[in-house]
């Protein structure tokens, strides 16, 4: 039996195929790359995810099944007799399964590692993004008044928490990781206020003042530099001039637009090259 064909044994869905497990392999392991290579937190690939953590459980009862089974007791002769293609199978099994919950742990890690340093502002972004724009005014009026009675009331940092019970769009989180967030900034700001911001005038415990046009809330850096690598047959990005560091024409900031061909490994920022990521152009390395 070919390796392939053991690998694909675990897949009992519809339209299940070596082909298939490895795409999706594929998949797993350039999302667990990019996720590793940019400060900020990537769509969750939920279809994707589904497949994979159905394919571990498949795995795991397949090789408990086979660890059962490879070992057969003659009870007549009080004795044990090993099969060795059953014990071949369960080491490729045991193999591969090791190797996916490798690439998901790392994933995973890499991920909280991101929303605990930026919890504050996926929380703010998730908030405005899922504000209904119908009722932006009174929205904006109720939050003049709720800034100028902050002031005179009482107010605690857990008041900045943004509310997300109402969400209805958690992109680019999955579900689980919004109520980690949020219930780890809850905790975060009940120790600041327990710690320090108590003592603070009460205009000034808030976690996302931004009085004097500067904001508290720090975000990841998109304008990181990554490798990237052209899987289309041409890609046209816009990235970033560095120019002669003098204002106008050729001043620093300048946007060039340039070509990649297909193969072709660039180093270019990221937030020129976000949108052929998630149009699946590019790749990072």
């Amino acid at each position: 039996m070919d390796i392939d064909d053991i690998l694909a044994s675990v897949d009992r869905g519809p339209g299940a195929s070596p082909e298939s497990a490895a795409i999706d392999h594929q998949q797993l392991t350039r999302f667990w790359i990019a996720e590793r290579a940019v400060s900020e937190v990537l769509p969750w690939p939920a279809p994707l995810m589904e497949r994979m953590m159905d394919r571990v459980r498949l795995q795991i009862e397949t090789i408990e099944d086979l660890a059962a089974s490879s070992v057969d007791t003659n009870p007549s002769h009080n004795s044990t007799s090993h099969n060795p293609n059953l014990n071949l199978r369960l080491s490729i099994l045991q193999t591969d399964l090791a190797r996916t919950q490798y690439i998901i742990r790392s994933l995973l890690r890499a991920r909280l590692a991101k929303l605990t340093k930026h919890s504050m502002h996926y929380l703010v972004q998730l908030a405005s993004r899922n504000k209904n724009p119908l009722s932006s005014a009174s929205q904006s009026q109720s939050q003049s008044q709720t800034q100028s009675s902050a002031s005179t009331a009482n107010a605690s940092p857990e008041d900045s928490v943004p509310d997300i019970s109402a969400l209805t769009d958690t992109t680019p989180l999955s579900g689980p990781e919004t109520s980690f967030v949020h219930a780890h900034q809850t905790l975060l700001a009940g120790h600041y206020g327990a710690s320090f911001l108590g003592a603070f005038p009460r205009q000034l415990r808030r976690l996302d003042d931004n009085a004097g046009g500067t904001s508290m809330v720090q975000g990841p850096e998109v304008k990181e530099v990554v490798f990237v690598r052209c899987l289309a047959a041409q890609v046209n990005c816009v990235m970033e001039g560095e120019g002669d560091g003098v204002d106008g024409e050729d001043g620093l900031g300048d946007e060039i637009g340039v070509t990649m061909q297909m193969g072709d490994v660039w180093v270019v920022r990221w937030d020129g090259v976000r949108k052929a990521w998630e149009r699946g152009e590019v790749e990072l390395l």
